[in-house]
């Protein structure tokens, strides 16, 4: 019940944070990527922001024995950049430029602009099909 407890809590800052910052406004997501048109800097000032809490959230993990709602920390067992990796970084990419909404503001954006998202929502489970079908 605590892990639930947290993932709500966790879920709904993140959702509110995606709203208040803007991120799941698909226009202003396209002009940050808009490097040669009319730039909106605005989601640079937002992703450096969450580098602080991050940055912090790092150091005080790395103080703990245990996570707060776990019995052990859960973290990646490698750092390689791989062929997949990379092809997975450009296709979120081409998406979130040809979208304006990567997964997370896309559920978000269920609550706000439903039809648009929608659209956005299926694609990312049918993406996620088709790579489970051919992995």
């Amino acid at each position: 019940m605590k892990q639930l407890l947290v993932a709500l809590l966790a879920g709904t800052l993140f959702g509110a944070g995606l709203a208040f910052s803007g991120m799941a406004d698909p226009a202003r997501v396209q002009g940050f990527l808009d490097l040669f048109g009319q730039w909106d800097p605005t989601l640079a000032f937002v992703m450096g922001g969450a580098m602080i809490p991050m940055a912090l959230a790092w150091i005080v993990q790395r103080r703990l024995d245990k996570p707060f709602a776990d019995a052990h920390f859960s973290l990646p067992g490698t750092s390689l950049i791989d062929r997949n990796l990379a092809i997975g970084a450009v296709l979120f990419g081409a998406g979130w430029g040809i979208s304006g909404l990567c997964p997370g503001p896309g559920l978000a954006d269920l609550a706000i602009n439903p039809l648009p998202a929608l659209a956005f929502v299926i694609a990312l489970f049918a993406g996620m099909i088709a790579h489970r079908v051919t992995s």
